[in-house]
């Protein structure tokens, strides 16, 4: 049987209604879930004790996201194994938006370069959501050391391989690893002594048992000022702003040297893109206020806020280099 006209022109329609009900289905709960988040409060994990940078940076976010959500973001430190337990509590949590997580170079740059056995995979457990900054170190040498600048350095290093001593706060951490990368880009041996944490390496480079110590430019500040230690270079691809008179290390004869400790916001993977973009429209808000850029600035950190692709391209790199610099240097922690 034939059926008038304006049927037959439905009939293209009609068959496509099932497709277009069940793209609809299954974009509209994403949106939904997004309309109404949060609804409750927020786990926001550190991978480390209170009262370090992290935790700081963590409670920064978190108080923006309080403001903005009207929800309690409640910050929660799980320190222990070098931020291992905390990352891995992170990755295995509900992809729902109510649990973030602070990441940065340990959990996502050098960790897994580390450690054979990680609890948790940097790319596939987790979804980006925005960088939040980075942080400079700082080339501190002792005074007694006949080395103004990084020139000077390398020179003086070329002709006693492995005689100039450098401290770290621990064997794998950003200040250990940095120079390592130093070490390899200047063609040079420095030799590592690894403590237990930034204090008692800062107590031996002012007593002069070690010579150089990279570490944060805040804590490293009120010793520059005082005389106590020689800043050299900072390890940032740009100036600071508490020391603009020091040159970075790339611009001193090392071009392309770039070691930065960062922070970032990171979800459990398989979260909802809406949330996520709901989350980085935030954070990229908050470091884009000038209150919160300027203290930043003010502590030799540099606000960053980019798109979850961007920081995902950014851990891709990291993870990269510094798989190279822990390989070449022979580096191991089980």
């Amino acid at each position: 049987m034939r059926l008038p006209r304006p049927f037959a022109l439905m009939l293209p329609v009609l068959a496509a209604a099932p497709v277009v009900l069940q793209v609809v289905s299954l974009v509209a709960p994403g949106t939904a879930l997004a309309q109404d988040y949060p609804s409750r409060p927020i786990r926001f994990i550190v991978p480390f004790p209170p009262g370090g940078g992290n935790d700081v940076m963590a409670r920064i976010i978190g108080q923006k996201f309080t403001d903005a959500f009207a929800q309690q973001v409640v910050v929660d430190n799980r320190g222990g194994a070098g931020g291992n337990i905390g990352t891995e509590i992170a990755a295995r949590a509900a992809p729902d938006g109510y649990t973030l997580f602070l990441g940065g170079v340990g959990s996502h740059g050098t960790n897994p370069g580390l450690q054979s056995k990680l609890p948790y995979d940097p790319v596939k457990d987790f979804a980006p959501v925005s960088q939040i900054a980075s942080a400079a170190l700082v080339v501190a040498a002792n005074p007694g050391l006949p080395a103004k600048s990084v020139g000077e350095l390398v020179k003086y290093a070329q002709s006693r391989p492995g005689q100039i001593n450098y401290a770290s706060s621990g064997t794998g951490s950003i200040a250990h690893l940095s120079v390592e990368l130093f070490n390899s880009m200047a063609k040079i041996k420095l030799q590592h002594v690894p403590y237990k944490g930034t204090g008692p390496a800062l107590t031996d480079l002012l007593g002069g048992q070690v010579q150089l110590l990279f570490n944060s430019a805040l804590s490293m500040l009120p010793q520059i000022r005082t005389n106590r230690v020689r800043a050299l270079a900072v390890t940032s691809a740009a100036r600071i702003a508490p020391l603009p008179e020091v040159p970075t290390i790339a611009e001193s004869g090392v071009p392309g040297y770039d070691a930065t400790s960062w922070y970032g916001l990171l979800a459990p993977a398989r979260t909802p893109r809406a949330i996520i973009d709901k989350l980085n429209a935030e954070v990229v808000k908050a470091v884009r206020a000038p209150e919160l850029r300027d203290r930043l600035h003010n502590e030799g950190a540099m606000a960053v806020g980019n798109t979850p692709e961007q920081f995902a391209a950014f851990i891709q790199r990291e993870l990269a280099r510094w798989a190279k610099v822990i390989k070449e240097a022979g580096i191991r922690i089980e």
